[in-house]
């Protein structure tokens, strides 16, 4: 007897919308912190203002990046149905009626 593998719900991917979701919920996020450094640049002195600065520089950079990153599942993937033709050459027809060709 053959078992054949189950779909189960904690198997199934993350739908677009929560995808989504998460990925507006990290870039908010650095940007908040970036927020939080160009803010701090009024109250700081000394060799904090330039890693403030240099973070408030670079945290779009990296949460551009973190936002497009979706999640690493990995998805399954189905053969094509089809038949795949070479370019530039005609599909076979098979004779009959239905396909309009003449049987040979």
């Amino acid at each position: 007897m053959k078992h054949e593998q189950q779909q189960s719900i904690t198997s199934l991917p993350q739908s677009p919308a929560e995808e989504r979701h998460s990925r507006m919920i990290r870039y908010s996020v650095a940007m908040g912190i970036r927020l939080l450094c160009l803010a701090g640049l009024l109250f700081v002195q000394g060799w904090w203002l330039l890693v403030l600065g240099v973070a408030a520089v670079v945290l779009p950079w990296f949460a551009v990046v973190i936002a497009n990153t979706g999640s690493n599942t990995p998805g399954t993937m189905q053969p094509p149905g089809g038949t795949m033709v070479p370019f530039g050459q005609p599909p076979l027809q098979r004779g009959g009626r239905e396909t309009g060709g003449r049987p040979e």
